[in-house]
């Protein structure tokens, strides 16, 4: 029977992290519940186990059902009748088996009938079902909006909202609209109080939004009259129950067609806030698409398993000029590469993971008590951490992603461009992932500061302070020179003083500081074990070297003057 868990051992590795151990008594607040429920670990091993069994659980359902179900989904997608959306039958039989088992609501705590598990198992679980049909993890993984509503809304809308996720309701999180992108100050979606019913009425359209049929909404809407930009912006709930939202069409795309993208028409339809007023683009859509961006992570890494679990199958089966193709270096030169990218992709995707874990937890622990003076520096500093990895992970992950699947196709031939190889819809869901949640250019933006203000610089020396195999030595001082690379190229650039200057290079600052922080986090891993990353780390090491070279000589020679020659318009 085939488990998208078990058969990947290197999951089992991210799980047994040593940061885990701070990760489970933060989460489990020193394992107290423990006496109220059963099911609540007694100790960090038996959170571990818990965790372990759930993720077998979840492997061998995607193993055996949602995997074998991709195809027929992707052939026959949802519907929308009646303003409404129905999903595919093979995805209505996945939810079935999610549900069944409990895979819902799995970071919420115990007493709304969550699991109370951290994001990084939660994460884990992510990956895996996307690397069984990625459109059929954005409805399930949409289930984390249950965050942001836990994390902002009151107890009230808590005990009413989260046991229904928990039950197995989706969510979906409206924010998009016509005229409004990836610009969401513009967002116009109107929010009107009912005085005669105390509520909220929203009108307007939504468009591309994910699961746009989902029992329970978050949505972003402008509250203050005579507003435009982001301080009019609030964010709503809105219930499928009480009627308003009409499916106006499903967008017929490239690829996810499990995933019902969907343009929505608000007719005065009953809402009620979530938070404060005026917080809605500023403070809690970040929140959301912080979260919304790991899950995209996730999803391009499950991608990259995929891509590469299928054109390594096909390169040991296919045979050409009387030996398999993998024999051929202009093949295994592809799969290493494919490899050494999901393997340092991944460990950045869990080392993102493990530090919003930690100062999630202990923003939780905030509203219950005060901190310690330790803790609030804890805190501080792992929020800062989660910050600056989340759009690193998310861009360079969903570019991993199309790379990988590009070159699956690419080890296929011919075969790779028919219709009946899973490798074409591994790359048609892929594209996606860097461009939803904030494009790789947006992830740029979000990350260039922290390459200006030398926090990059600050983590990869503190990296270079942890010690690796004697046998690796010679790695991490490739890395470290990578890593000076880097910091003369953000030099260099500051000193021009020249906006428009770092604008175009910020994409090439930018990667050669994941490449760097990737290079370290695969060192890392390689050096506790070595039979499962060594190979990785040197093809990635090479490969990073040579993306280091490449922007450090663009940045090097690059002249004011030649900005000009970049503008079209």
């Amino acid at each position: 029977m085939a488990n998208f868990y078990t058969e990947h051992p290197e999951l089992r590795f991210h799980l047994n992290n040593p940061l885990m151990e701070r990760i489970c008594e933060l989460k489990e607040r020193s394992y107290k519940d423990k006496d109220e429920y059963d099911y609540a670990p007694q100790d960090f091993a038996d959170a571990i186990d818990s965790y372990d069994k759930v993720l077998e659980i979840t492997g061998e359902i995607t193993g055996e059902v949602i995997a074998a179900n991709a195809e027929g989904v992707d052939e026959e997608g949802p519907h929308c009748a009646n303003g409404r959306v129905e999903y595919a039958s093979g995805t209505k039989a996945n939810l079935d088996a999610m549900v069944k088992v409990g895979l819902n609501g799995m970071t919420m705590p115990r007493r709304y009938g969550g699991l109370n598990f951290p994001i990084t198992p939660y994460t884990m679980c992510a990956e895996i079902v996307a690397q069984a049909d990625a459109g059929f993890g954005n409805i399930w993984s949409l289930q984390d909006c249950i965050e942001t509503l836990y994390e902002f809304g009151n107890e009230d809308q808590h005990s009413r909202f989260i046991p229904r996720i928990c039950a197995g309701e989706t969510m979906s999180m409206d924010l998009t609209e016509p005229d409004a992108g990836s610009d969401l100050q513009s967002v116009m979606l109107k929010a009107t109080y009912d005085e005669a019913n105390n509520c909220w009425r929203l009108n307007g359209v939504k468009r591309f939004i994910t699961n746009g049929d989902a029992n329970l909404h978050l949505v972003l809407a402008r509250s203050e009259e005579g507003t435009h930009d982001g301080r009019g912006l609030s964010m709503f709930i809105y219930d499928k129950n009480d009627g308003g939202v009409d499916v106006r069409r499903i967008e017929n795309k490239l690829g996810i067609h499990g995933s019902p993208t969907c343009e929505l028409v608000y007719k005065n339809a009953k809402a009620e806030l979530c938070g404060e007023r005026k917080l809605g683009l500023i403070k809690y859509v970040m929140a959301l698409m912080n979260g919304a961006r790991l899950g995209i992570a996730a999803q391009s890494v499950g991608l990259s398993q995929a891509a590469y679990d299928e054109a390594l199958a096909y390169a040991k089966d296919r045979k050409q000029f009387g030996k398999a193709i993998i024999e051929f270096p202009a093949v295994y030169d592809m799969l290493a590469t494919i490899k050494a990218k999901l393997d340092a992709g991944r460990a950045l995707l869990y080392q993102t993971s493990r530090y919003v874990d930690i100062y999630k937890a202990l923003d939780d622990i905030a509203r219950e008590r005060k901190l310690t003076p330790e803790e609030r520096q804890e805190q501080k500093r792992y929020a800062k951490l989660a910050d600056s990895f989340t759009p690193l992970a998310k861009g360079m992950n969903s570019e991993y992603a199309n790379q990988n699947a590009y070159d699956c196709i690419q080890v296929h031939g011919g075969s790779g461009f028919m219709m009946e190889y899973a490798c074409q819809r591994i790359y048609r869901d892929a594209r996606i992932t860097s461009i939803y949640e904030g494009t790789t250019q947006l992830q740029t933006v979000a990350a260039i500061r922290y390459v200006t203000n030398g926090s990059y610089a600050a983590t990869l020396h503190e990296y270079e302070l942890i010690p690796c195999a004697p046998e690796f030595e010679g790695y991490m001082n490739r890395i470290k020179e990578m890593t000076r690379k880097l910091e003369a190229c953000t030099n260099a650039v500051k000193e021009a003083q020249n906006q428009e200057l770092l604008d175009l290079v910020s994409r090439r600052l930018y990667e050669m500081a994941a490449v760097c922080v990737m290079s370290h986090l695969l060192l890392q891993d390689a050096t506790k074990a070595p039979e499962m990353f060594g190979k990785s780390l040197n093809v990635y090491v090479n490969y990073a070297e040579s993306e280091v070279e490449k922007h450090f000589n663009f940045i090097r020679k690059f002249q004011a003057e030649e900005l000009a020659s970049y503008r079209q318009a």
